[in-house]
């Protein structure tokens, strides 16, 4: 199972910080945001932000990265504060 993490404002939308999901074969960063679209458009629209960044196992990568069956895919809000 890949784990999905969600933070700041996107764990909100989410409805929690992390989610699993089963991958039968590598998916793309870009296709896994379309399946959570499939239940949740307002989620995958904050997901495909330009500001958003992904990181897979502790790597920031970009949206054609591919995420296997047992990785660590982290959704990166952009940080603020002061």
């Amino acid at each position: 199972m890949a784990r999905l993490l969600f933070f700041g404002r996107l764990g909100d939308l989410a409805g929690a910080v992390e989610r699993s999901i089963g991958l039968s074969q590598a998916h793309s960063v870009a296709d896994l945001i379309g399946v959570l679209g499939q239940s949740d458009r307002l989620l995958a629209s904050a997901l495909g932000e330009d500001r958003i960044r992904y990181a897979i196992n502790g790597t920031i990568v970009d949206s054609g990265a591919l995420v296997e069956d047992d990785d660590e895919l982290a959704f990166l809000p952009p940080v603020s504060g002061g």
